[in-house]
Parts: C-alpha cells; structure tokens; sequence
C-alpha cells in the first residue's frame, strides 16, 4: 500500500489526530458537548457553531480524526452506515447510471435494487468487479457511479481498487468503495485513486458492539463543490451522528490498530486450521483472501496490510449442518454484524442477504450453507478449538 512518508504512522494518528487536550480544563480526552444550539456574537457572527445538526465541537473532533486516518480531505459522520450510503447516493441527479458490485451488503442491494431505482429512477446494472474487464464492458459516458466493496460480503471478492478508480476516471464516474470490511488500518482506497470511501462505523471502527455509526470520507481529488454539495446534504436530511455516539467511537478509534493485528492474527491462523482440516470437517468451500488459492490473494496482498477478520465457509450437509454447527458454537456468537471483539458467526442467505431473491443468491453462490466467521479478539487457541468441536459433530 502506498503511504504518505511525512505522516505519523496511523497508530499514533488513530490515538492523537484531529485531537489536541481541551484549552479550559486540560483534559486528554475532549469533552462531549450535547448543546443543541449557541449563542450568537451578532448577524453572521459566532464561535464557528450555530446549531447541532450543522456542526458541533464532538462530531468536528471525530470527523478530523477520521478524515486524517483515510488520507482524505474531509469525513462526516453518521447515524448508520446506511444513512451515509442514502445520503451518498443523493450526489445522483434522478434516472442516473450505477454500476454496482455484484456481491454487496444485503442492506446496500436493497438501497440500490428495490428503494433508490423506484424513488429516484437509479438505473443500477450489477457486475462482477473482481473482473475488470466486465466492469469496463458495463461502464458507459453515461455512468454516474461505480460503487464497490472490497473484500466483498459475504464472498470477500476482492477488487483491484486502482483499475476501477482509472475506469471511472475516464467517463467521469464517481467512485464509491465500501471500506467496512477492511477499516483504514488494512486498506486506504483514497490513496489508490476512491473518490469516497464509506464505512459502517458500527463494525470494525467501533469494534464493540455497542453503537451504530456511519463514516463518508472524501478524497482531496474531489472538486470542493462535490464536498460541499454532500456537506449539505447530510444537514438537509439530518442525518448526523450525535455527539455521545461521537465520543464512543473516538474512544474506540483509539484501540484500532491493536485490535485489528489481533483479528488478523486470529482469523489467519483459523483459515489455515480450516484449509487443512478442511476434509476432515467437511467443508465444502473456504474462502479467505490470505489464503493462496484464493483468486484474489495476488491483488489483497498489493492493497491491504493483512487480510482481514471475515472467513466464510460452505459445509456439507446443506442448510440443516450450517445451522447446527452455528448453534453448536460456543464463543461465535451466532448473529448478524461483524467486527468487534468478540467472535460472530451467522448464515447469510437468512440473515443479511435475505433481502436478495433466491436465484440471485445461488447465481451469486451465497448458498444455504454457507457460514461468515468475524473472528474476533479471543484467544485463538480457544477459537479453534470452538470451530473443531462443532464442525465435527
């Protein structure tokens, strides 16, 4: 990954940008302030804040420091990961041209497939974008956006992120890249050519599992209308993050680096266990991009620093056996997200792609047995042993 060599490593950044102890008190951590509206010095005259929804000192404070992280120009925060892919989407004037990745989060394709085409016209073309070539096949003058996860969900395809950021380049797309699975800490799209990186900061960014959030980050390569067009969106439609789950996520920010070198250490050594125990435990289909067999390995190695915590597996025995070793599972908690310190397993096709149309899902291979792992920060050993025990049952 490229890196800007005059910067602080991102370690340091995750605990120290956009931060500075509070001028009154001293105090390391910066204060939460719930005001919902200022006072005014005069007509035009003010402290910088004037109502909450607008901008206020915590979410400012947030915002920097994820801004900084991503290498980007600006980042705004919001109530959901959701709620900062709608407003993204407001960029598009009515009956404007998506190109879209194939295998995206089930709440993105029910965004794109059955809200935003009817709202608002969206003509959204779905293609696999770990093939370029069918990207540049389905790209038209026309296009408007290319909007892409990488690794994907559940399937964890991986784009090369550069090659999509030169095909929109030259029809004038936006480019869209969903960065949830990776945080910054893994993978920064901006710095390989993203035009806006998005996140659900409920995930890794937070990594407990105790709020929802949102992140939109903006490349410095954006013309400041586009900015400025998206900063008055996100107050036009008011959806901005208040400033308790602003504090929280701060806090959270400030553990990234670590946690994320234990989820990757942890789910690198539960995907080899799982390759070559792979017969044994009756598992159908393994895909994690650390592994070399992986089709995507080549490209996740260029542009990611590991390869995630997101392990998914088919087994044997079809829907009945995925849902028994998920219920067998002792420290994968079985449920929907992903991300935080604990471990999670949960069966896609069910839970959050159900929204998908069955033929769909099986063209896709998001099949009735196929299981997502979010390995969390657990001591592996124990992990493993979890995963033996249900998967030989």
């Amino acid at each position: 990954m490229s890196s800007h060599s005059n910067r602080l490593a991102i370690e340091t950044r995750a605990i120290h940008a956009g931060q500075e102890p509070d001028p009154l008190t001293g105090a390391v951590v910066q204060p939460i302030y719930t005001a919902s509206t200022y006072v005014q010095e005069g007509i035009g005259q003010n402290k910088g804040y004037m109502y909450s929804r607008s901008k206020n000192p915590t979410r400012s404070t947030l915002e920097a420091c994820l801004a900084d992280l991503e290498g980007a120009k600006r980042a705004l925060a919001f109530p959901t990961g959701l709620s900062a892919a709608a407003c993204i989407l407001e960029l598009l004037d009515a009956g404007g041209h998506v190109v879209a990745h194939h295998d995206v989060y089930g709440g993105i394709y029910r965004l794109l497939a059955k809200v935003r085409n009817r709202t608002a016209g969206l003509k959204v073309d779905f293609v696999n974008f770990s093939d370029i070539e069918a990207v540049r096949r389905v790209v038209t003058p026309a296009t408007k956006m290319l909007w892409f996860e990488t690794p994907s969900n559940p399937l964890l395809e991986i784009v090369d992120i550069a090659s999509v950021a030169e095909i929109a380049r030259e029809v004038g797309a936006l480019t869209i890249c969903d960065n949830t699975f990776s945080s910054p800490y893994c993978q920064r799209p901006i710095e390989l050519g993203v035009d806006i990186v998005m996140h659900s900061a409920t995930k890794f960014l937070n990594g407990h599992s105790d709020l929802l959030a949102g992140v939109v980050a903006l490349s410095d390569k954006l013309p400041d209308e586009v900015v400025d067009e998206l900063v008055f969106l996100q107050n036009s439609v008011g959806a901005v993050l208040d400033p308790i789950s602003c504090s929280t996520l701060l806090r959270s920010i400030k553990t990234l680096a670590v946690r994320m070198d234990r989820h990757i250490e942890n789910a690198a050594a539960i995907s080899a266990y799982l390759d070559e125990a792979q017969t044994q435990l009756r598992i159908e289909r393994l895909i994690y991009p650390g592994l070399k067999t992986h089709p995507g390995h080549e490209i996740a190695k260029r542009q990611m620093k590991g390869f995630g915590s997101i392990i998914s597996f088919a087994v044997e025995g079809g829907e009945e056996r995925a849902n028994r070793v998920a219920q067998d599972l002792q420290l994968f908690a079985y449920a929907v997200s992903l991300g935080g310190v604990e471990s999670l397993v949960q069966h896609p096709a069910s839970m959050t792609h159900k929204v998908l149309p069955v033929a769909r899902r099986q063209q896709l291979g998001v099949t009735d047995n196929l299981l997502r792992l979010s390995v969390g920060i657990e001591n592996v050993d124990d992990l493993i042993a979890d995963l033996r025990h249900a998967l030989s049952r």
